[in-house]
C-alpha cells in the first residue's frame, strides 16, 4: 500500500512537471513563431511572406489620371478646364444580390435596372456604376461597404463661358476625349498622358499610402485662342437677342482683327450649355460660322465693282442708266425697288441696284470677274483647323450664260461660309492685302499677299462708306463717332427641291470700321427672320452697329468721325472761354 502511495505521488509529481513544461513551452512557442514571422526576413513563413500576403490584398498599381490641357482666350481667361471627379466602378461577380436594393437606392436608379446591368456584365469584372461624382457623393455610396465596389479618380471638362463659346470650343466624351469643335480638332495636343503608381488601398479603394511612382503622368498642353472673351460675350448677347426678336431660325457673327487676321469672336445661334447635355439638340452643335454655307447675295457687290474698276471699262464717275427700273436678260427680269435713273458706281452700290449691277456684269469678261472672287478667297479652304470647315463653291465661268453671269455678280450661284465672307472683306479692309485667318494665338508670322492695288481697294472702300449713310441701304449700321464701310444683303433661301423660296430670307451685313484705318471686320448673318422685317439693312445692320461699336471700345480704337454733338460742345466751350 505504501509503495502504491509513493508511486501515485511520483506520478502526480511528473504530471505537474509535464503540465508546467507544457504551460511554459506554449508562450515560448508563440514567441518563437512571432520571431519567425516578424524578425526572420528570409524564412519561408517570415516577414517577407507576411509582407507579400498583405501586398496582394492591399497594394495596387493604379493609374494616375492626367488632366486635359486648358483652352484659354487671348488674355488667359479659361474657356475649358478639367476638374477632378470620382467614378464608382464595380465587379459584377462580387456584388451580392442581397446588396442590390441598398446599392440601387444610393445610385438613384431602380433595383431592376441595376440587376439588369449586372446580369448583362456578369462575365466581366469591371463596370461603371456612376460617373463624375463629387467626393461627398462618392463616399456616400462607398460607405455602404458593398463588396465589389471601388472608386476611380477621373477628370471632367468644365466650360466657364457655357453656351457663349459652345460650338467653337466643342465638348469631350466620358473618356475625356474630344468629340466636337476645337476639343476634337486639337485632341492630341490637349489630352494628357496617364501615369502609374504603386499604392496601399483600404477596402473602399481609398489610397492610404503612396509607395512608389512607376510612371509619372503628363498633363495635356494648354491651347491659347485668338478669341477675346469680352467681344465674344458682346457678339453672342446681341445675336441671341436679335434671333429671339425676329423669331429667326438661327444666326452667326464673325469678328476679325484686320491687322493680324485673328478671329476675335465667333458666335452662333441656336446654342447649348456644354455643362448640361441632358437636352442637347444636335442641330445646336454646328458652328454655323465655319460649317454652314450661304449664297452671299449683295454682300459680294463690292467685288463686282472691284472687277469693273480693274477692267478699265469703268471709272468711279461712270454713269449707268437703270431706267425704267427693270432689265430683262434672256428669261429673267431683274427689278429695282424704284427707278433710280442714272447712277454712278457709288450710287449703284449704295442703292444696291440690281439693274445697275447686271449691266456692269454683262459688260465684263466672265473669267476676269470670277478671278476677282477667287483672289479674295471664295471657294478655298481657310485652314482654320476647325473640323467640318466648308470651302464653299465658286463655279466655273466656262458654262456661264448671261443670266448666270448677272446673278453671280450680285451673289447668287456661289456659296461661302460667314468666315469666308469676313476674310474677303478683310482683303478690302487691308487695302488689297490678303492675310491668313488665325484661330490660335501666336501662330507665327502671317502669310500676306497682295491681290489688288491699294488705290482700287481704297476706292471701293470709299464707295462702301456711302452704303452706310443716311441715303444708303446700310444706314442702320452707322456707329456713333466711327466711320463705317459695309454692304447689306437680303437673300432668298434655297428650297429643298431646288429653286428659291419667295417667303424665306437670309439677312446679312458685312463691313468694317473705322473706315479711315480699318481694325475690325464684322459679318452678321440672320437665318430666316419671320417677324415682318427681313431686309439686311433692317435686321442685320443694327446688330453690326452694336457689336462692332462694343468691339472698338474694348480694343480702345480711337474714333475717326467727329459728331455734331462734339462740335457743339467744343463751340460752347470756346464761347465760355471768350466770355
Amino acid at each position: 500500500m505504501a509503495a502504491t502511495r509513493a508511486e501515485r505521488a511520483s506520478v502526480h509529481k511528473w504530471r505537474y512537471i509535464v503540465l508546467s513544461l507544457v504551460l511554459i513551452s506554449f508562450p515560448i512557442s508563440i514567441i518563437v513563431k512571432v520571431a519567425y514571422l516578424q524578425i526572420l526576413p528570409n524564412h519561408e513563413f517570415g516577414v517577407d511572406f507576411l509582407k507579400h500576403q498583405g501586398e496582394i490584398r492591399s497594394v495596387r498599381n493604379i493609374e494616375i489620371p492626367a488632366p486635359r490641357g486648358a483652352i484659354l482666350d487671348r488674355y488667359g481667361k479659361p474657356l475649358a478646364i478639367s476638374t477632378p471627379v470620382i467614378d464608382i466602378v464595380g465587379n459584377p461577380q462580387k456584388i451580392k444580390s442581397a446588396d442590390h436594393r441598398r446599392l440601387s437606392k444610393a445610385l438613384n436608379i431602380s433595383e431592376k435596372k441595376l440587376q439588369d446591368r449586372l446580369t448583362l456584365y456578369k462575365e466581366k469584372s469591371f463596370i461603371y456604376l456612376a460617373r463624375h461624382l463629387s467626393d461627398a457623393d462618392a463616399e456616400a455610396i462607398l460607405d455602404l461597404e458593398v463588396e465589389g465596389l471601388y472608386r476611380e479618380t477621373q477628370y471632367k471638362r468644365y466650360y466657364p463661358a457655357g453656351e457663349v463659346t459652345a460650338q467653337l470650343i466643342g465638348i469631350t466624351d466620358y473618356q475625356d476625349a474630344g468629340q466636337e469643335g476645337l476639343e476634337l480638332a486639337f485632341n492630341d495636343w490637349l489630352k494628357g498622358e496617364r501615369g502609374t503608381k504603386k499604392v496601399v488601398q483600404d477596402v473602399k479603394s481609398r489610397v492610404i499610402n503612396n509607395l512608389s511612382l512607376v510612371k509619372p503622368s503628363k498633363p495635356g498642353n494648354d491651347l491659347e485662342l485668338s478669341i477675346d472673351l469680352r467681344i465674344q460675350y458682346a457678339a453672342y448677347t446681341e445675336l441671341k437677342k436679335a434671333v429671339k426678336q425676329h423669331k429667326a431660325q438661327g444666326g452667326s457673327i464673325v469678328i476679325l482683327d484686320v491687322l493680324t487676321g485673328e478671329i476675335l469672336a465667333m458666335a452662333n445661334q441656336p446654342s447649348f450649355n456644354p455643362n448640361n447635355r441632358e437636352s442637347l439638340n444636335q442641330m445646336a452643335l454646328r458652328n454655323r460660322a465655319i460649317t454652314d454655307l450661304i449664297e452671299p447675295g449683295s454682300t459680294v457687290k463690292p467685288f463686282t465693282m472691284l472687277a469693273a474698276l480693274e477692267s478699265g471699262h469703268y471709272q468711279l464717275e461712270s454713269l449707268i442708266d437703270t431706267s425704267p427700273g427693270y432689265l430683262k436678260v434672256e428669261y429673267k427680269t431683274f427689278v429695282d425697288p424704284v427707278n433710280y435713273g442714272e447712277l454712278d458706281l457709288r450710287g449703284v452700290l449704295s442703292k444696291s441696284s440690281q439693274v445697275g449691277t447686271t449691266k456692269i456684269a454683262l459688260n465684263l469678261d466672265a473669267h476676269e470677274m470670277r478671278d476677282v472672287f477667287s483672289r479674295v478667297g471664295f471657294g478655298e479652304y481657310l485652314g482654320s483647323g476647325f473640323p467640318g470647315e466648308s470651302m464653299g463653291m465658286l463655279p466655273s465661268y466656262r458654262d456661264w450664260h448671261p443670266v448666270t453671269q448677272a446673278t453671280f455678280a450680285f451673289g447668287y450661284g456661289l456659296s461661302a461660309s460667314p468666315l469666308q465672307l469676313a476674310r474677303a472683306y478683310g482683303v478690302l479692309a487691308n487695302n488689297g492685302l490678303k492675310k491668313d485667318i488665325k484661330l490660335l494665338l501666336d501662330e507665327g508670322e502671317t502669310n500676306v499677299s497682295r491681290v489688288f492695288s491699294s488705290d482700287l481697294s481704297k476706292t471701293v472702300n470709299n464707295m462702301l462708306e456711302s452704303v452706310v449713310s443716311e441715303s444708303g441701304t446700310g444706314k442702320n449700321a452707322m456707329i456713333p463717332h466711327y466711320r463705317v464701310a459695309g454692304k447689306t444683303a437680303t437673300l432668298h433661301k434655297v428650297k429643298a427641291g431646288g429653286g428659291y423660296d419667295e417667303n424665306k430670307y437670309v439677312s446679312a451685313f458685312a463691313g468694317f470700321s473705322p473706315a479711315s484705318d480699318p481694325r475690325v471686320v464684322t459679318v452678321v448673318i440672320i437665318d430666316e427672320p419671320s417677324e415682318g422685317k427681313y431686309f439686311g439693312g433692317l435686321v442685320a445692320a443694327p446688330i453690326f452697329s452694336k457689336v462692332t461699336e462694343r468691339a472698338l471700345q474694348l480694343l480702345r480704337i480711337s474714333p475717326d468721325k467727329q459728331s455734331s454733338s462734339w462740335v457743339n460742345h467744343e463751340n460752347l466751350e470756346e464761347q465760355g472761354k471768350s466770355s
